[in-house]
């Protein structure tokens, strides 16, 4: 086996570990009972799963053609940049928006703290 195999084979597998990586996170999406609980299982693994294919990609063309292809490395840090703070945006309008939080939570630690920011702003305001 020489280099160029070893480099199509960790490729292959890198993909093939994204594939994986993405249907345990559509097993997330479906099993988990609120949109916060779905929203990580969507950000976390999902960028998981994406990162890894455009990894095994690049590897993959690198070691079959011996050509860096910079759109897969912009890919992968516009994905590695931009998911996390998607979900984390989604997740913070929903509680703005007063979504309820699953019935098997069981502490709402923002609560406390947005209504004693709010307290404070009617007693400056006053």
């Amino acid at each position: 086996m020489n280099v160029e195999e070893i480099g199509k084979f960790f490729g292959a597998f890198l993909i093939l570990t994204g594939g994986i990586a993405s249907v345990i996170s559509v097993f997330g999406l479906i099993r988990l009972p609120d949109v916060y609980t779905r929203s990580h299982a969507a950000t976390k693994s999902s960028t998981l799963a994406v990162l890894l294919s455009l990894s095994g990609a690049f590897l993959y063309i690198f070691a079959n053609e011996q050509f860096i292809s910079v759109r897969l490395l912009l890919g992968i840090v516009f994905v590695f940049l931009t998911a996390p703070v998607a979900g984390h945006l989604i997740v913070r309008a929903a509680y703005r928006s007063k979504v309820k939080l699953a019935d098997i939570s069981t502490e709402d630690e923002l609560y406390d703290v947005l209504h004693s920011e709010k307290k404070e702003k009617e007693e400056t305001d006053v």
